[in-house]
C-alpha cells in the first residue's frame, strides 16, 4: 500500500477518549501519516464533566491553510469530525478545495446530533450549513439522527427497510457517494451498519450494547476511514469497524470508574489485524 497522508479535523478533548485523541492514533495504527488541524482544545469532552476548559481555534484554521497552500502541501484524504460552528464548517469546505491531491477522498462525520436532539451547542442554522459540506463528500458517516436532520425527514424510533431507504435516497446528492449509516437495528438486541453505495445496500448486523460510550462513534468513523484507505470495500471496513467497536465496549463496559471514554487503545492490535487480513 502507498503511503498515505490524510487531514483529520475535528477538537481536541485533552482527556476523554473522542475526536482527536480517538482519530489521530487510530489512523496512525492503519499505517497512514496523519496531520491535524484543532478546531477547539478542551480539557475533557462536556459529557459528564464539569467546569471543564475551552478554547476556540475557528481563528487559527484560515491560517494552518495559508500557510499549506504557500508550502504546496497536499492530502490523499481529508476527514472531518465534530466541528463548533457554521464558520469552521466553511472553512473545512475552503480546505477541501485548497490541500487536495487528485483523487483525494472526503470523509465527512457531521457530528451533531443523536438519539433524536441535536446536541445542546448547535441549532438549525448549523444544521443547513452542515448540508452544504455533506455535500463535498464521498463518504457520508451519520447516525440515524443526523441523517435525519440531513435530509429533514421525521426521526423515528420505529421503522422499516423503506423508511431507511428514504433516508438513504435523500442524504445522497451525487452518484459517487457512499453513505455509511450506523445505528440501525430492525429487531431487538441487534443493530447494525447500512453501506448504501452505487444505489447498492448492504446492511451488517451486530450485537446490540445497551449501555452508551462516550466517543464510540468516533472510534467507528475512524476505524470506517483507516481501513477503507488500506483497500478494504466499503461493507468490509463498515464490518471491521463495527467489530472493532462493539469489542472496545466490551472491553470497558464492567469497568466503573472508566465511564467517559471507551478503551480502545488495547485493542488496536486487533483492529490492525482484521485490515491487514
Amino acid at each position: 500500500m502507498a503511503y498515505k497522508r490524510i487531514l483529520t479535523i475535528q477538537d481536541i478533548s485533552c482527556l476523554g477518549q473522542c475526536s482527536l485523541t480517538v482519530a489521530l492514533p487510530i489512523l496512525s495504527a492503519g499505517g497512514m501519516e496523519t496531520c491535524i488541524i484543532p478546531s477547539a482544545i478542551l480539557s475533557t469532552h462536556t459529557a459528564g464533566f464539569t467546569n471543564y476548559t475551552f478554547r476556540d481555534l475557528t481563528e487559527d484554521i484560515p491560517k494552518i491553510k495559508y500557510h499549506w497552500v504557500a508550502e504546496d502541501l497536499k492530502f490523499d484524504a481529508i476527514y472531518t469530525g465534530y466541528l463548533g460552528s457554521a464558520e469552521q464548517i466553511n472553512d473545512v469546505k475552503d480546505i477541501m478545495h485548497s490541500v487536495a491531491n487528485d483523487g483525494c477522498l472526503n470523509f465527512v462525520d457531521p457530528a451533531m446530533a443523536d438519539n433524536g436532539n441535536l446536541y445542546p451547542a448547535f441549532d438549525l442554522d448549523f444544521v443547513k450549513e452542515m448540508k452544504n459540506l455533506v455535500k463535498e463528500g464521498d463518504f457520508i458517516l451519520p447516525n440515524l439522527t443526523e441523517a435525519c436532520f440531513l435530509t429533514d425527514i421525521e426521526y423515528q424510533e420505529n421503522y422499516d427497510q423503506e423508511y431507511i431507504q428514504n433516508i438513504l435516497d435523500a442524504l445522497i446528492t451525487s452518484s459517487n457517494q457512499t453513505v455509511v449509516l450506523t445505528g440501525i437495528s430492525y429487531r431487538a438486541g441487534k443493530t447494525g451498519v447500512v453501506v448504501y453505495q452505487n444505489k447498492k445496500y448492504d446492511y451488517y448486523e451486530h450485537q446490540l450494547i445497551t449501555k452508551g460510550c462516550h466517543g464510540t462513534g468516533d472510534v467507528y468513523s475512524s476505524a470506517f476511514v483507516a481501513a477503507y484507505l488500506n483497500g478494504k470495500t466499503a461493507i468490509e471496513a463498515a464490518k471491521i469497524a463495527a467489530d472493532y467497536t462493539v469489542s472496545c465496549i466490551k472491553f470497558t463496559q464492567d469497568d466503573k470508574d472508566h465511564w467517559y471514554g471507551v478503551k480502545f487503545e488495547p485493542l488496536l492490535p486487533e483492529l490492525i489485524e482484521d485490515i491487514k487480513k
